[in-house]
């Protein structure tokens, strides 16, 4: 059994102490595959790092993360640019728009991710969506660049049934992590609706730690608790649903 953590910050500082350890918890629990959302150019060279130590197991992406949209936002999408042409990356991500932390940014924001879209469509890449309290203004600039070449995850994605159809309507499979085991999560009350084909799962550590560990530091292996509720969820083993969601991320990934 092969498990994929299609969305887990490494590099993290929350990881500093026991990186490594933390790692192979993961790896002797065959969580062998992790792709690596980048959040501004702050933690490009943390990166290359951890692709360094792991490269048989560690896959990057580059983006401008929304929340890291600020006045430098040019610059830091240049940054994206020029990483893109020099090197291979397998996705643009994390990507989006947030309206929890801060509304005022809004504008450029979408300025930000439409335009990280295309170049993601340059590069034929996969994009990594970051969607909170914002699938109205995701949905608005999705709609615009609709077309074959536009695919990827939604990532930690916590939407309505409605939402979810919406999201893969546009090549997107849902990242699914954490969220799905929390008894507010509501996520789960229909997820099983949704073929399994158009899920992946992910962690996204160190945030959204599942039940038993919610409110704690998130790492890789906890993704077995993901993996267990869409067992329950799907009637299905783990072992048959580890498959499917790694075959989704490699037709995403394209590794």
């Amino acid at each position: 059994m092969i498990v994929t953590d299609t969305h887990t910050h490494l590099y993290s500082e929350a990881f500093n102490d026991d990186r490594n350890d933390m790692i192979k918890r993961a790896l002797d629990e065959n969580i062998s595959r992790f792709f690596i959302p980048a959040i501004d150019s702050t933690y490009t060279e943390a990166m290359f790092q951890l692709e360094r130590d792991y490269p048989n197991h560690v896959f990057l992406m580059m983006g401008l993360h929304p929340t890291h949209v600020k006045d430098n936002y040019k610059d830091e999408l240049k940054h994206v640019e020029d990483m893109l042409s020099k090197r291979k990356f397998y996705a643009v991500g994390e990507i989006g728009i947030d309206l929890y932390w801060d509304k005022s940014t809004l504008k450029i924001q979408q300025e930000a991710f439409k335009y990280q879209i295309q170049l993601a469509k340059k590069h034929k890449l996969p994009i990594a969506i970051h969607c909170r309290e914002a699938f109205d203004e995701i949905f608005e600039v999705l709609e615009t660049e609709k077309s074959d070449d536009l695919f990827g995850i939604f990532h930690c994605f916590t939407g309505t049934l409605e939402q979810a159809h919406q999201a893969i309507s546009y090549n997107m499979k849902l990242g699914i992590g954490g969220v799905i085991t929390f008894k507010n999560g509501k996520i789960d009350q229909f997820l099983k609706e949704i073929d399994l084909k158009h899920i992946v799962l992910e962690t996204d550590a160190p945030y959204l730690a599942p039940v038993p560990f919610r409110g704690k530091r998130n790492e890789s292996v906890y993704i077995i608790k993901v993996l267990e509720k869409l067992s329950e969820l799907y009637n299905m083993p783990s072992k048959d649903i580890a498959e499917i969601t790694t075959q989704n991320s490699k037709d995403i990934f394209k590794i």
